[in-house]
């Protein structure tokens, strides 16, 4: 039996309990199990499905000193940040309950017979939709509450009427089995099968292949790095049935400020966005793109010194802290020209910014890589027309931030080349916050997501896990049914 340790973020070292690998034998047990139960959940209708919603939520919130104690020594995040990404989980799940309840899942487009031959004319038919079936869950690291075992696409899988089996982030195990306990206690509690939720767990890429490899696995959701989603990705389309994978994978969220909006207020707020969580956030601005003006040196030394002050939180793993390095590194062998770089430690990753030319950045690959933690990049562009070549070269991202953009011909065609790129445009603020709203689109074009027509936050997520169906000619018998 293959053992893996978890990491202590604090000591910098391994911590001495082991946990199991595993096994395919508990994989496929997994997968059957969930598979077993996903014809009555997909026949559950709305009530039932937001009553195990609003349970796996309240079970959350009754366990809350336990559950925020075992992921601060697992995660090192802080008991505040923690205590706070725990209440919008159960928010998560109490959405996507009240949208069970209102019939969200359940959505048809009636269109009623029309006499006469095709193609005016035609026979009654409804569009509606079914659940994919059992659904692949891969956790990320840097959400242990958010975007782990009943994160978003927990709670957007089974609103769809999805069974899951949930790949536990090897960075949080005490915390993701004690949180897929409480889920087994909360599906026994209801008379539901408790294979509904199931849980593998394991450090080695040899767990997260066989799941998605499984064939009763009907779809994948998967939140983290670009290589590990990657081979996820190409296993999913290579099996004998592909199936969907959604994938968020890494994201540069450029941020582009005009002369006008260059503040010190603006910088303060930038380099608290980077540092934010370590800069282990999806959405950290990761290239800040800067139109010169008179007070654009100016604004650089403030940002520089305002990043200098802050004191980040140690990163969550060994390989994101190795990784961090190698993309400092990685950076300043391809041009840039070192602003901030802190003395590191063993625990803690000090910030880094750097600054180079637009004409560099476009022109150098690496130099649009995403580097994970708390640094980021400043190009310095001549003018519009070249900070917008500036985001054509960065490809597909989670965000881009327009900061003082105008309302003339290159304000609308910087607005046109931002909207080409990203799944959400902000005109204000920073990127780093996520909301649960019905408007929310977290995703973007590759390589920031395998699904640009998906969101894995707010109410369309559960569209994912959807499939639609056309009845044409149905007796009434059908229509009583099917769920609602």
């Amino acid at each position: 039996m293959t053992h893996f340790y978890a990491y202590n973020p604090r000591s910098a070292t391994a911590e001495s309990e082991p946990y199991a690998e595993s096994s395919e034998a508990e994989i496929d047990a997994a997968v059957r199990a969930a598979t077993a139960a996903a014809a009555a959940w997909a026949s559950a209708g709305g009530t039932a499905r937001a009553a195990l919603l609003e349970c796996l939520a309240r079970a959350l919130e009754t366990s809350r000193e336990e559950l925020v104690s075992l992921a601060d020594r697992e995660t090192a995040l802080g008991v505040q940040r923690l205590n706070g990404e725990l209440d919008r989980t159960a928010f998560q799940l109490r959405r996507f309950a009240s949208l069970c309840r209102a019939g969200g899942p359940f959505e048809a487009v009636d269109d009623p017979a029309v006499g006469g031959a095709p193609p005016a004319g035609h026979p009654p038919m409804r569009r509606l939709r079914v659940p994919l079936g059992t659904v692949a869950m891969y956790a990320a690291s840097n959400f242990p509450f958010a975007f782990s075992v009943l994160g978003g696409d927990t709670a957007s899988a089974l609103a769809a009427g999805c069974p899951v089996v949930i790949k536990a982030h090897p960075g949080h195990p005490a915390l993701s089995r004690r949180t897929w306990a409480l889920a087994q206690s909360v599906l026994a509690e209801l008379g539901l099968s408790t294979g509904l939720i199931g849980l593998v767990q394991g450090s080695s890429p040899a767990v997260g292949l066989a799941l998605v490899r499984h064939p009763a696995i009907a779809a994948a959701a998967f939140t983290g790095s670009t290589r590990g989603g990657v081979a996820l990705w190409k296993e999913a389309q290579a099996r004998p049935v592909p199936i969907p994978f959604f994938g968020e994978l890494g994201a540069i969220n450029p941020v582009l400020v005009w002369p006008a909006a260059q503040t010190d207020e603006l910088a303060d707020a930038l380099a608290a966005s980077i540092t934010l969580g370590c800069g282990q956030f999806c959405t950290k601005p990761g290239v800040i793109v800067l139109l010169q003006g008179a007070d654009t040196a100016a604004f650089v030394a403030r940002l520089g010194t305002a990043l200098a002050q802050q004191q980040p939180h140690p990163m969550l793993t060994a390989g994101m802290r190795e990784a961090f390095v190698a993309g400092v590194k990685r950076q300043l062998a391809h041009g840039a020209k070192t602003l901030v770089q802190e003395a590191d430690t063993a625990q803690a990753r000090r910030p880094f910014l750097a600054e180079v030319p637009a004409a560099t950045f476009i022109a150098e690959p690496e130099l649009r890589e995403e580097v994970f933690g708390p640094s980021s990049l400043v190009v310095h562009a001549g003018g519009a027309a070249e900070a917008a070549d500036a985001l054509r070269a960065l490809g597909g991202s989670l965000t881009v931030t327009l900061h003082g953009l105008t309302d003339d011909a290159e304000g609308r065609a910087t607005l046109q080349a931002a909207m080409a790129v990203a799944g959400r445009v902000l005109f204000a603020g920073v990127p780093t916050g996520v909301a649960v709203t019905a408007a929310q689109q977290h995703g973007g074009p590759w390589p920031a997501t395998t699904a640009p027509q998906t969101t894995s936050v707010g109410d369309a997520a559960l569209e994912r896990f959807l499939r639609p169906v056309c009845l044409q000619d149905a007796p009434d018998w059908v229509w009583r049914a099917l769920p609602t």
